[in-house]
């Protein structure tokens, strides 16, 4: 999973850095009650890649009803559409709440998703995969612009909720951009490498798994990279490969003394524990819950998922 490219062209820049301009943003009301105002949300990528499907970011808003200056939880979803839903149900209790809550739909969604892609799916090249995360972690950091421009909307008070591949890439976000203070990272973890030759995922043994000579001197390199990073900063250092890039743990660092919840399922046959925790250690060992249940069915969960999140940006929030 880890193979040499050609991203050196990036050494000495941040890959995530983009053109901030003025948000223009496009709302449609949808559903409006006494709690909160739905919309649905387009606006313009500022990194647009080569697939047309991916030039126009789009989501969902839920802008409480009455509350000035609230704050902003951004949400994020995993690989395909189908966990917009409990990002959906959440929204619109923590919106009750007097938070505000935009869920992204990432270049994974379906609504965004070309069909090149959706065919080749999960076994997408490294500069495709690239491009996702590069695409999604800006139009995360444009929302971030947008959320100050808006009235009703504290811009101190920014959050972010990441499931899966939603949770990698607000890792990173968090990693690169210092606005949002907060972040609850759902069935996420670090180390990338790790996480395709250990997961017991079928899919994932299968596209990338690699020999285990071959595993050893990619996780020593990987760890020497992390030790330069640390030390000289990470525009400063040559990434032999992108995959380090887009991996949670490079950025695990810059997340210390942050305020950080990590939710994840003992038997996550994606997500190996071993990842999760390289990834919590790199943080500085943030509060983490551990649910008996695998990747999807930790959703069986979902009133203790509830609370801890509501307890979790209260207090993040000051509310």
């Amino acid at each position: 999973m880890q193979t040499v490219d050609n991203c050196a062209i990036l050494v000495g820049m941040n890959p995530y850095d983009y053109t901030s301009t003025t948000p223009q943003f496009n709302l449609q009301l949808k559903r409006k009650n006494t709690d909160w105002q739905h919309y649905a949300v387009d606006f313009p990528t500022a990194f647009p890649t080569r697939y047309e499907e991916h030039h126009t970011a789009m989501g969902e808003y839920f802008q409480p009803q009455g509350t000035d200056k609230a704050p902003l939880v951004i949400m994020l979803h995993g690989v395909g559409d189908h966990s917009v839903v409990p990002c959906r149900f959440l929204a619109r209790d923590l919106a009750s709440q007097g938070i505000a809550c935009l869920i992204l739909y990432l270049a994974v969604h379906s609504s965004r998703m070309p069909k090149v892609l959706r065919k080749a799916m999960p076994r997408l090249g490294t500069d495709e995969w690239f491009e996702i995360y590069r695409t999604s972690v800006i139009e995360v950091r444009q929302v971030a612009d947008w959320a100050g421009s808006r009235p009703e909307i504290d811009e101190e008070r920014l959050a972010i909720f990441g499931i899966s591949l939603g949770g990698f890439v607000s890792a990173i976000t968090m990693g690169v951009d210092e606005r949002i203070g907060a972040g609850i990272l759902f069935v996420s973890g670090g180390n990338s490498g790790k996480i395709a030759q250990k997961a017991r995922s079928g899919i994932l043994q299968r596209n990338y798994r690699s020999s285990e000579a071959e595993y050893r001197e990619n996780q020593e390199n990987y760890a020497s990279y992390l030790a330069e990073v640390a030390e000289k900063g990470l525009e400063e250092v040559a990434a032999p490969t992108s995959n380090y890039l887009m991996d949670p743990l490079t950025y695990a660092h810059r997340l210390r003394n942050r305020q950080l919840l990590m939710m994840n399922a003992k038997w996550d046959v994606f997500i190996p524990r071993e990842a999760t925790e390289d990834f919590w250690q790199g943080c500085g060992q943030p509060e983490i819950v551990w649910f008996a249940a695998g990747h999807s069915s930790i959703w069986f969960w979902y009133p203790a998922i509830k609370r801890r999140m509501n307890n979790f940006l209260r207090s993040a929030f000051g509310m």
